[in-house]
């Protein structure tokens, strides 16, 4: 299909703005032409995921733009990447590697996109208007854009997402066209426990089933009204788009386009409705867990990025104990400075909890290279760190990981698990 351009746009691929200017225009342009789309939109913002350092070529590419001129047309904040910069977390990369790393990162600051650092820029006060059109990276921001705030995109990966910004124009795809977005299927939660349905531990393991069970399709889950916290939302978010190809869900009576599960449905009958069952989810819960035996050598919560109420949380359940593992809690600049400010970096840092900013510890080695077995309340935690880290992984709630922190061994507190 051709691509039909604006005399603006034609422009700036032709180099009207510049060489950096019309690389990026010609990869959206080339990009919208693969997916069939029939013209570019515009954007409002862009979530960048491409400054997490996997090699050289693509430190050179980011720089190129550089050098050719470009910088972003619309707000960009930044994902993850490979360093912490404030000096909080100690990243094992050395000598050449830690060089690119940062020339990466420094690279997209220099095209104008926010210093953020955070997976979740949702909950650093980026967050698109209901129905905007945007072009986000990172797996779990998409499916949070999407979904909780109603905003379009679809899933940007690297190149693209800083193009996107730099043109600030997207493809006419996916799920920013609206009949997209309708749900065809519906994941029935009704049949589990009231208790089960309203806790934190729950979320990632249905999002995980979800995940599965959708694929990249959009689908709508029936029965979970009441129980939905945007803390909870985002950890499902996460655990869907790591097990699944899932850009968008909708949450019946919870999530905007959903007020209703016939809304969801846009008026259609579902192609199919999957009753889920307690052995379904405890299959879920089983596959979230490689780890065997008792011991645990670390815990790692914040993937997607903790919020301060999960802050919060963290510091009631420790109280004024020691952990005697290490505690690796992954967090924002925005989070960074509300505990600076009132004092707990200090005092959380005391009892053994190792504040992770910029990144993540999934994603660049922070980890003891010795391995062993790593405990976690994130879904997305759960189903990268083994391959990623080495590390095998038990799941479990967010009190669990504290007590396992605090007695050195695998310790399951919460009742749900029985």
């Amino acid at each position: 299909m051709m691509v039909v351009l604006t005399a603006a746009e034609s422009a700036a691929a032709a180099g009207a703005h510049g060489d950096g200017a019309a690389t990026a225009m010609r990869i959206v342009i080339e990009a919208a032409r693969l997916m069939g789309a029939p013209r570019l939109i515009p954007i409002k913002s862009a979530h960048i995921d491409g400054a997490l350092y996997h090699g050289d070529s693509g430190v050179l590419f980011a720089e190129k733009l550089v050098a050719g001129g470009a910088a972003v047309s619309v707000p960009a904040s930044l994902n993850v990447g490979s360093l912490d910069l404030t000096g909080c977390a100690r990243v094992r990369l050395e000598g050449a590697t830690r060089d690119m790393a940062r020339r990466l990162m420094r690279a997209y600051e220099a095209m104008g996109c926010a210093p953020t650092w955070t997976c979740a820029p949702y909950q650093a006060g980026r967050r698109p208007a209901f129905g905007t059109d945007v072009a986000w990276g990172e797996s779990n921001a998409v499916a949070f854009c999407n979904s909780v705030l109603g905003a379009r995109t679809n899933r940007y990966g690297d190149f693209l997402d800083i193009a996107c910004a730099i043109a600030g124009r997207a493809p006419d795809y996916g799920l920013h066209r609206p009949e997209n977005r309708r749900a065809t299927f519906v994941a029935d939660v009704s049949g589990l426990s009231a208790a089960l349905r309203d806790s934190d531990i729950a979320f990632p393991v249905l999002g995980a089933l979800f995940g599965r069970l959708a694929g990249s399709a959009v689908g709508v889950i029936d029965g979970l009204q009441g129980c939905c916290s945007e803390d909870r939302l985002k950890a499902f978010g996460a655990a869907a788009a790591s097990s699944g190809g899932v850009g968008l869900f909708h949450v019946a009576g919870e999530t905007p386009e959903a007020p209703t599960l016939a809304a969801a449905l846009g008026g259609a009958p579902p192609a199919h409705v999957v009753p889920v069952t307690p052995a379904m989810l405890a299959e879920a819960l089983a596959s979230l867990s490689t780890a065997t035996g008792d011991a645990v050598d670390a815990v790692a919560i914040g993937s997607p990025h903790l919020s301060l109420g999960e802050i919060d949380a963290l510091d009631r359940l420790l109280g004024e104990r020691k952990a005697v593992r290490p505690i690796y809690a992954c967090a924002g600049r925005h989070v960074l400075g509300a505990i600076e400010a009132d004092g707990r970096r200090a005092a959380l840092e005391r009892r053994g909890v190792t504040l992770v900013i910029d990144t993540c510890v999934v994603v660049t080695p922070i980890l003891p290279a010795a391995g062993g077995a790593l405990m976690t309340n994130s879904g997305k935690f759960a189903h990268y760190a083994p391959g990623n880290t080495g590390y095998a992984v038990h799941y479990g709630s967010l009190a669990d990981c504290v007590e396992s922190a605090v007695a050195g061994r695998l310790v399951r507190i919460d009742p749900l698990w029985r």
